[in-house]
């Protein structure tokens, strides 16, 4: 089973027409690599170019990013400028993910099952992949933050805040500020009375360590596993051969890897990565990009050049290539700020397919889109049950009927939400507004959030 299933004239219309509002109510002038002019070796030469390191300053599109990712944009790892404050948090985040690959492992199997024990063992599952493993990535970045057992309290703030970062982004829902300052309020209060075991960069205020703390454990690291996750697991689900080839042998480093990459091929995390230019850069030898210019590097394009059969998920490939020599950038690439948990994320990935595989067997008949935001509807069938074949096909037809109602109506209300927040967005400016004040001379402070959108 390829893992896509053939939707409605309505949702790819729906998405065709919510990508030309952004673009237009953007306002950027922005060049995507690839394109049909320029390959993927053009699209590396411009990635790694010293150049291409401006972060928000200069791009309409931060202030959509900075609106969705608020509180705290102007300190979120992803989006410093360049530059000293940069090193610094960029130095404690290593820190704080530092840690033996054992003493990973064992935190990463432990946070899943506990959801995982929460499951019936005596019967089928209905689950969304997404939902089901976010509370234990939560509670594996408390323990890396804190270095201790997550309470129940705090792993229901992460949760409440991270499943609203994600769902704005997806547009699948509005923002709802309140409740991204429950868990401000709460981290802030540990932060000031000295609960943090870390050294905190020293270049941020107290609220500004609050909301680093916030942007890039408890939204960023907590969205991209519960991603993740969700992805290889929905991508088992779509190939049985390949999952139970795993549970087969889970210790099977090298092929689960190989399940790992395959997944993150096919289904990058990031979709388009923005940034601006700082200086000229040649694409060719007739075009320079000037200083300014707004560059969106196309994760998926990139992923789908240089492999034979690119829309078809085959871990087999990565066992002749060797990844370093693929178009395959999971983790960004080392010249121009890579994601700080590429060493962490394989080996607890790797704990947490180990363990829901060691319990369930995965189906599912939903489609398998980079973004899934129907948060991967999957069947968990604990192993060892006895199941009628009637039965399980009922529950199939069941997820894959409510998959394409739900995608219909998904993909209006994208359109109008997502049209809704851009809008409000443009109006608000956060980063442009930010930078306008830090020019000035002024102590930039983003302006206070309130309502829903």
């Amino acid at each position: 089973m390829s893992g896509r299933t053939e939707t409605w004239w309505l949702p790819r219309t729906v998405v065709d027409l919510r990508v030309r509002i952004f673009e237009k109510v953007n306002g950027d002038r922005a060049v995507t690599l690839p394109n049909a002019t320029h390959g993927p070796e053009v699209f590396e030469r411009v990635y790694a170019h010293p150049a291409a390191s401006g972060r928000s300053e200069g791009a309409g599109l931060s202030d959509l990013f900075w609106y969705w990712l608020a509180p705290g944009p102007e300190v979120h790892q992803e989006h410093l400028e360049p530059g000293e404050r940069y090193e610094d948090v960029a130095a404690t985040t290593r820190r704080i993910v530092a840690g033996s690959a054992a003493d990973l492992t064992a935190a990463a199997a432990r946070a899943v099952a506990g959801v995982l024990d929460t499951l019936p063992d005596s019967r089928v599952s209905l689950v969304r992949l997404r939902d089901l493993v976010m509370p234990a990535w939560a509670a594996f970045a408390y323990e890396l933050v804190f270095q201790e057992p997550c309470p129940p309290r705090a792993r229901e703030l992460i949760v409440a805040h991270a499943d609203d970062v994600i769902t704005a982004l997806k547009c699948t829902g509005l923002r709802h500020p309140r409740r991204r300052a429950r868990l401000t309020a709460y981290l802030r209060e540990r932060v000031a009375a000295g609960d943090v075991p870390h050294r905190l960069p020293a270049s941020l205020s107290l609220p500004e360590q609050v909301h680093y703390l916030q942007g890039t454990f408890f939204n960023t690291a907590v969205v991209q596993l519960s991603e993740a996750t969700a992805h290889v697991l929905l991508a088992l689900a779509h190939h049985p051969h390949v999952q139970e080839r795993v549970a087969a042998d889970p210790a099977d480093d090298r092929y689960l890897t190989q399940v790992l990459d395959e997944t993150m091929r096919r289904y990058p995390l990031f979709g388009i990565a923005h940034r601006i230019t700082t200086g000229e850069i040649p694409l060719d030898d007739d075009t320079v990009l000037p200083a300014g210019s707004v560059v969106c590097f196309s994760y998926p394009d990139y992923h789908a050049t240089g492999y034979e059969r690119p829309d078809e998920f085959d871990p087999d490939r990565w066992a002749r290539p060797a990844a370093k020599d693929a178009h395959h950038i999971p983790y960004g690439v080392a010249r121009n700020r890579p994601c700080p948990a590429w060493r962490l994320s394989p080996l607890v990935l790797r704990a947490a397919v180990r363990e829901v595989l060691g319990r369930f067997r995965l189906d599912s008949t939903a489609s398998h889109t980079r973004s899934i935001p129907h948060r991967a509807p999957c069947l968990l069938i604990p192993r060892g049950l006895p199941v009628r074949r009637r039965g399980l096909d009922a529950l199939r037809y069941f997820v894959r009927l409510r998959d394409g109602v739900e995608d219909v109506t998904r993909g209006v209300r994208q359109l109008v939400l997502g049209t809704v927040m851009v809008l409000h967005a443009r109006r608000l400016r956060p980063a442009a507004r930010y930078f306008d004040e830090r020019r000035a001379g002024g102590c930039p402070v983003p302006p206070p959030e309130r309502g829903n959108a």
